[in-house]
């Protein structure tokens, strides 16, 4: 079993990061081979929207998003983590979001994996500065869309809300007790 973890955010150390690693670490504990990406570290053009995706399943853009497709596609689950930029995923995550018209495509113009039987899941790990109400309500319906598109059931989040400073998550224990949690019941199906 292979579980993908893509980060978002673009500074390393970062809450995100850490809440993340400790989900994997819950992936790897629970018998998963886990992966991490940093989107920050690839190479990855906005989508052009020129519908060249809807001919076969595949993306003209040549660039790390090549590569990317193949791990989205071979994942049997995903940890998707992103702080919040402006009450949304940042933009290193949101290129990612984008360029997968092309699975969208894939699997709802061209029917394509529909062989594919494997119960697919995906969680959200997300934290932002700020306590506001509608704070996480953006990004959760971006990455729901985002795990509709490439086959996985957007199965649970961790939102941690007033959390700011670099590692600061550290501070909280339960937080990462939750993402270590979260990534077991992952694997294990809860």
């Amino acid at each position: 079993m292979k579980v993908l973890g893509i980060m978002g955010s673009p500074r390393r150390g970062s809450n995100t990061e850490i809440l993340l690693d400790k989900a994997l670490e819950g992936a790897g504990q629970a018998g998963a081979e886990v992966e991490k990406v940093l989107a920050s570290k690839l190479k990855i053009s906005p989508c052009l929207e020129i519908y060249a995706c809807f001919k076969d399943g595949k993306c003209t853009i040549k660039d790390d998003m090549q590569t990317l497709y193949d791990k989205l596609l071979e994942a049997d689950h995903i940890v998707f983590a992103s702080p919040i930029f402006f009450y949304g995923i940042t933009s290193q995550a949101k290129a990612v979001v984008d360029r997968c018209q092309a699975l969208w495509a894939r699997k709802h113009v061209l029917g394509m994996g529909k062989e594919d039987k494997r119960e697919r899941r995906g969680v959200f790990i997300s934290v932002g500065a700020t306590r506001g109400a509608k704070l996480f309500d953006g990004a959760v319906l971006t990455v729901k869309y985002f795990f509709d598109a490439i086959g996985v059931k957007y199965s649970g989040e961790l939102l941690i809300r007033g959390v700011d400073d670099k590692a600061q998550i550290n501070e909280h224990p339960e937080a990462l007790k939750d993402a270590f949690r979260l990534g077991q019941e992952l694997v294990r199906g809860k």
